[in-house]
């Protein structure tokens, strides 16, 4: 009986065999073998694209891409590859395979919808890489609640500090607060994690009694942040120091706009970040601005930004709503700020007065995807320009071949270091078929790009391409674009991309991205 009482509640319902056996409803269920976040109906990319590939390729391009796409077009299309419901390729592991996927996503900075693909898949089924997956997409999302079906089923999945903490916050939210607090206790006493992470876990399960002790919260002395303890932070309202938040990377100011428990000025100031990525489309970033301008917790200053969104779609006149997402862009090359104008560029009249505006209100409409609407410039723009160039790659359809001397213009006017705008401009255009043979070869010879050098990468995606296989021809293209800062894309990997991409019928995308890439260039 000594020995009972001494046990904890997991401990006791493993030994006398009361453990549930699995978290989703039987008529809720469904096969891991067939999992994901799109159905073919809703968007998604046909369920049995990958069924028939070899096993050793679809693991090796997932296991190889561990962190951001360059491209925002780029990466919307890698997470809709990724999240759609796909039938596993025949010989890997199902569980295997969703790991992987979810790892991906959660790597790219798409913790959400990591989490809405790991809870398409029962606790029981769960391995120990699924299960650090999984873990890594609530903690990007502050969601350390949401893993708790997964730890109470198999709570000696992971052998972590973290994992033994939440299986004390567990418990608390389950109402044994007193097991709770023992388990922290013994994680403190032990040295088995630092003393910030167990007071960060003390306050977050103190939260589900009632009452308690109060837990103070002492960031000297720590140097390093780590994803627990963004996430409890976040989750119990406690301040990061600013050496910490500013020094966090990337992935933590992406998490920043996905946790709704984020003070919303910090929100909205990483907000550009998570839009040139492409975590965050266009109407969630004016959506986070219109929260800004209607929140009384921000003075006039705060909200400057949010007023000149305002005027961008308000003013009394284009030239007022164009001054004002001049304003928004600045003298910078920041893409996030052209995502975030794209509608109201989109609601402009067309007017050759709005020349010299031009390239940038195409590039913002086509940075949501509105290529109809920028299409309406083409009457108006100058050929040769970059307003051109770009609406030369934008354009629906396959109607022939760009005129030679308009892209000779385009080269004379191009003051990019080394051509690299007129480099993808030549490879947009050649793996959309644009351009004539004769003149890629010698516009290619001036900018001294060649699209034709291969590589093991390129002969996959570009035989992915030929069979019309989507799927892989979006993944292996998402590992072409590989990186942290757009400075990484190269001219020779865009050619690949966008070549295969429109042969495999994803057109679209295709015209996208090599837009993108002259508008960042």
């Amino acid at each position: 009986m000594a020995e009972l009482e001494g046990m904890e509640e997991d401990e006791i319902n493993e030994l006398l065999g009361l453990r549930p056996k699995f978290d989703i409803p039987a008529a809720a269920r469904r096969a891991v073998e067939n999992v994901g976040v799109i159905a073919q109906a809703e968007g998604g990319f046909p369920s049995r694209s990958l069924a028939n590939q070899p096993a050793a390729l679809v693991s090796a391009v997932l296991q190889a891409s561990d962190g951001p796409v360059v491209s925002r077009w780029g990466h919307i299309l890698m997470r809709r590859a990724l999240a759609s419901r796909l039938e596993t390729p025949r010989g890997l592991n199902p569980v295997a395979f969703a790991a992987m996927r979810a790892r991906v996503l959660a790597n790219m900075g798409e913790g959400a919808v990591a989490r809405a693909f790991v809870q398409d898949i029962d606790g029981s089924e769960y391995d120990p890489a699924l299960a650090s997956a999984a873990f890594d997409a609530y903690l990007a999302t502050g969601d350390v609640l949401g893993m708790c079906p997964v730890a109470r089923l198999q709570s000696d999945l992971v052998d972590t500090p973290e994992w033994e903490m939440l299986q004390a916050i567990c418990s608390a939210y389950l109402g044994d607060t007193r097991s709770a607090d023992r388990r922290l206790q013994r994680a403190f006493g032990t040295g088995v994690a630092d003393e910030i992470d167990v007071r960060l876990a003390q306050r977050y399960a103190g939260a589900a009694g009632e009452g308690g002790r109060a837990v103070n919260i002492e960031w000297d002395g720590v140097d390093e942040l780590t994803p627990w303890r963004f996430a409890m932070a976040r989750a119990v309202g406690e301040d990061l120091p600013e050496n910490l938040r500013n020094g966090g990377g990337l992935s933590y100011d992406i998490s920043t706009v996905l946790i709704p428990a984020t003070p919303l000025l910090q929100r909205v100031e990483v907000a550009d970040t998570a839009a040139a990525r492409g975590v965050l489309s266009s109407a969630a970033m004016i959506d986070l601005y219109s929260q800004l301008w209607s929140s009384d917790s921000y003075d006039a200053a705060d909200k400057s930004l949010a007023a000149q969104l305002r005027e961008a779609y308000v003013a009394n006149t284009p030239a007022q709503r164009v001054a004002a997402m001049r304003q928004l862009w600045g003298e910078g090359n920041d893409y996030g700020r052209l995502v975030l104008t794209a509608y109201a560029a989109a609601r402009l009249p067309v007017s050759e007065d709005m020349e010299d505006d031009a390239a940038n209100l195409i590039a913002s409409m086509l940075a949501a995807g509105l290529d109809r609407n920028a299409m309406r410039w083409a009457d108006v723009v100058p050929d040769g320009s970059k307003a051109w160039a770009l609406l030369s790659l934008a354009r629906p359809g396959a109607d022939g071949a760009v005129d030679g001397g308009d892209i000779d213009s385009f080269l004379d006017d191009d003051g990019s270091a080394n051509m690299r705008t007129s480099a993808f401009l030549l490879a947009g255009l050649a793996g959309l078929g644009r351009i004539d043979s004769d003149d890629l070869a010698d516009f290619s010879e001036r900018v001294g790009a060649n699209f034709e050098r291969r590589s093991a990468w390129s002969d996959k995606i570009g035989r992915a391409g030929e069979l019309g296989n989507s799927t892989l021809v979006a993944m292996l293209a998402g590992l072409g674009m590989q990186g942290r800062s757009w400075e990484q894309m190269t001219p020779r990997h865009l050619y690949h991309i966008v070549r295969a991409l429109n042969a495999a019928g994803l057109s679209a995308e295709a015209r996208m991205i090599a837009a993108e890439a002259v508008a960042r260039g």
